[in-house]
């Protein structure tokens, strides 16, 4: 066991040559990253997520409602033990036989069933608090981390010369700056993985996933082998745009569309030019590029920037999304939509059979309130 240990964390697999875990020892004063490091992410990862219940029930709850943050009314399906034991056990989306059968068993017709089905689906479809309420505190923490970030690297000089996070390497010393930005940064994105589940499910559900994994495992791969100047740069270009996405899906939660479609188009812009031109073009040359001329190649290196490529490459997945959204809301649309989103269902069915009820009563009779109620598109997540 301890063979092979050594053979996975041999210094040729993780550093350059002439160099290895040996020079991360602390001396003189000067500390440096440790594996044992990591093990403070989990209690601040749960502390996250219990200071994230009790900010969306003292701060983003009454902001929600100070904003007028309100839900369109679900109708709810009809109590029916049948269609709800075929919901639960076997399938949300039954096929057309299972239609058929299910029309039988429970003496509806297919077009009930299938209308039965599509609200309850919605029944168990997230309201637009808990969208907000989300949205608030990733709003919160991005923004809070982005200025922590610029704080901890507006002074240091490979803020502004990029070649200068090799300047030592790997024997640079840890800043206590450095540590707490990190130890945060990685708890949250942890407690992200943690709450995935019961959030808000998405399109890009696995996308999200990987994005996490992704993101984790370099922001940890990073501090082992104390690739912790770049890590603080990569961190601190994902922060610049989270923050305006997330406060424009905060207004469009609360209705205000103009002031959503300004900040949404900021967001694009900020995401284009950080994600699409300053990660690739300046970080990811200077961690991919710019070290052939310094190092031979080794496996570390190859991981790093393999899990870089990772990450560019579904910014380039999210930022073909962001521009399907911007479309949504050039002259003629008014709804920026979440292109991420799962939905509502349409009842269309609903507004077909409403016609119907219409032809009934075309002298001037009521028109059915009952398929009127069910003739609303969701809005936009």
């Amino acid at each position: 066991m301890t063979s092979l240990y050594d053979k996975i964390w041999a210094d040729w697999i993780w550093f350059p040559e002439g160099h290895g875990w040996a020079d991360l020892t602390d001396h003189d004063g000067q500390v440096f990253p440790k594996t044992s490091d990591l093990w403070a992410t989990i209690p601040i990862a749960l502390c996250f997520l219990v200071i994230r219940q009790i900010f969306e029930r003292t701060v983003a709850t009454p902001l929600a409602s100070l904003l007028g943050v309100s839900d369109k009314q679900r109708i709810r399906a009809p109590t029916n033990p049948i269609l709800e034991s075929h919901f639960r056990s076997t399938s949300k989306h039954p096929t057309q036989s299972s239609v058929e059968s299910l029309s039988k068993q429970a003496g509806c017709s297919v077009r009930q069933v299938q209308r039965w089905f599509r609200r309850r689906r919605n029944q168990d479809r997230p309201n637009k608090l808990k969208k907000f309420r989300e949205a608030s505190w990733r709003f919160t923490f991005y923004l809070l981390a982005f200025f922590a970030g610029l704080a901890a690297l507006i002074d240091k000089p490979w803020f502004y010369d990029m070649k200068q996070v090799w300047d030592g390497f790997p024997k640079m010393p840890l800043l206590s700056s450095q540590y707490w930005y990190y130890m945060i940064e990685l708890g949250f994105y942890v407690s992200l993985l943690f709450s995935i589940a019961s959030d808000v499910k998405r399109k890009d559900f696995k996308e999200q996933i990987i994005h996490h994994v992704a993101t984790i495992s370099l922001i940890s791969f990073s501090w082992l082998v104390n690739y912790i100047r770049a890590g603080t740069m990569i961190m601190l270009v994902h922060d610049t745009s989270d923050s305006l996405m997330e406060s424009a899906k905060m207004f469009n939660y609360a209705g205000w569309r103009k002031t959503c479609n300004f900040i949404f188009t900021v967001f694009a812009a900020v995401f284009i030019v950080t994600r699409l031109v300053i990660l690739p073009f300046w970080i990811i040359y200077t961690t991919a590029v710019y070290p052939l001329t310094l190092y031979t190649p080794f496996l570390g290196f190859y991981f790093f920037n393999g899990l870089m490529l990772v990450l560019q490459a579904l910014h380039i997945f999210w930022a073909v999304l962001i521009l399907r959204m911007v479309v949504k809301f050039l002259p003629g649309n008014e709804i920026v939509e979440d292109e991420r989103s799962d939905k509502e269902e349409t009842e269309s069915e609903d507004e077909d059979e409403g016609r119907g009820e219409r032809e009934k009563f075309k002298n001037g009779h009521a028109q059915n309130g009952y398929a009127l109620l069910n003739n609303n598109h969701s809005k936009a997540d």
